[in-house]
């Protein structure tokens, strides 16, 4: 893999490989761009198959958040951090505090949070090392409920654009994952009276929400031959690709997962089918909101008032789908892209203090 190749593909502004040996701390920070603000996002604690496919998983996830952040309306850029190890490794604190050094390298131009792998106690122990980290405790802390609420709203505009009226009553919902954000959106799904099922590689967190919310589980891989209304991908991200497009049932996907498509012609291939598509970084973007409120000082209600407009922006994707003739994911990308072609052609101005 050529990484500058790669870099220069999808526009990255900067990529910091770091090491300390002492807590065995293998590191990825990666900057996509910074047109709109410092560059957000978290870090992602993962066992990677291969440094190669931690190096592809940061350069997409930190290109995402600068989507992200775009049609969010946030002023913020994107970027992302991968560290690789054991998700589940109890030392911890020499580990976070190894990789808030390496974040205060960077003099503010990224801003990191929890992710995959990471919690706001982790992000405690990044902040003994670095002022450039948000999701602490007692603050925004866990952003699961704020992105499951995104993702609900979300999913309800899908439903307007697809069926005429965004009700999910009554509707089946297939999900793809039970974590935090999964769990959350479920637990909205079930005061509307949806009909949940759900599938998850944890057990545990499979009979938590069958026990608590009624929800139906089947198999991890037969989530994708239920029959439903709504495919929700709330796990890891590209399970929309040549093995499972045929299998599906249903004629939505809205989900909280990150890079859902295998690649970009996936996007095309199920809305040839026609499943319509809401956009990963799009119905998912109220983790950035909160870790955004935080920075911004925003209260728990505010961040939840700006992630409800998710539903607007969903609804703008697919008008501008539907009006340029392109698949939402592409009409996403548009969306995001000319606002950061917007704010990036402003002319600077002299103000009063300027040399």
């Amino acid at each position: 893999m050529d990484t500058f190749a790669e870099m220069q593909t999808w526009g990255h502004e900067q990529v910091l490989f770091s090491h300390e040996p002492s807590c065995g701390y293998f590191g990825i920070i990666a900057i996509h761009d910074t047109t709109l603000g410092p560059a957000l996002g978290g870090t992602r604690v993962w066992q990677y198959e291969s440094t190669e496919a931690a190096i592809r998983d940061v350069l997409r996830l930190a290109r995402g958040m600068t989507y992200k952040s775009a049609v969010a309306g946030l002023n913020l850029g994107g970027g992302k951090a991968v560290i690789i190890a054991d998700p589940k490794r109890a030392d911890r604190e020499s580990l976070f505090r190894a990789h808030g050094r390496f974040v205060e390298t960077l003099g503010g131009r990224y801003i990191t949070a929890e992710d995959v792998g990471t919690s706001p106690t982790d992000m405690e122990f990044v902040k003994r090392e670095t002022k450039h980290v948000a999701g602490l405790l007692n603050l925004s802390g866990d952003p699961s409920p704020v992105t499951g609420y995104g993702v609900y709203v979300g999913m309800k505009a899908a439903a307007k654009a697809k069926w005429g009226k965004d009700s999910l009553a009554g509707r089946t919902i297939a999900v793809q994952g039970a974590g935090k954000v999964a769990y959350y959106l479920m637990t909205h799904l079930k005061e509307e009276g949806a009909r949940l099922v759900v599938a998850d590689i944890d057990q545990e967190k499979v009979q938590r929400v069958v026990d608590e919310l009624g929800a139906t589980a089947v198999a991890p891989d037969a989530i994708y031959d239920v029959e439903a209304d709504i495919f929700a991908p709330c796990a890891l991200g590209g399970i929309i690709n040549d093995d499972t497009i045929g299998r599906l049932k249903v004629e939505v996907v809205a989900g909280g997962a990150n890079n859902q498509l295998g690649e970009m012609r996936h996007g095309r291939e199920i809305e040839a089918r026609g499943i319509l598509y809401a956009p990963d970084y799009v119905i998912n973007g109220g983790g950035v909101i909160n870790v955004y409120g935080e920075l911004q000082g925003w209260t728990m209600q505010r961040a939840k008032r700006k992630a409800q407009e998710i539903y607007d922006t969903i609804l703008r994707v697919f008008s501008i789908a539907e009006r340029d003739g392109i698949p939402s994911f592409e009409a996403a990308d548009r969306l995001a892209e000319e606002r950061i072609k917007s704010v990036a052609a402003l002319k600077d101005m002299w103000v009063a203090g300027d040399r």
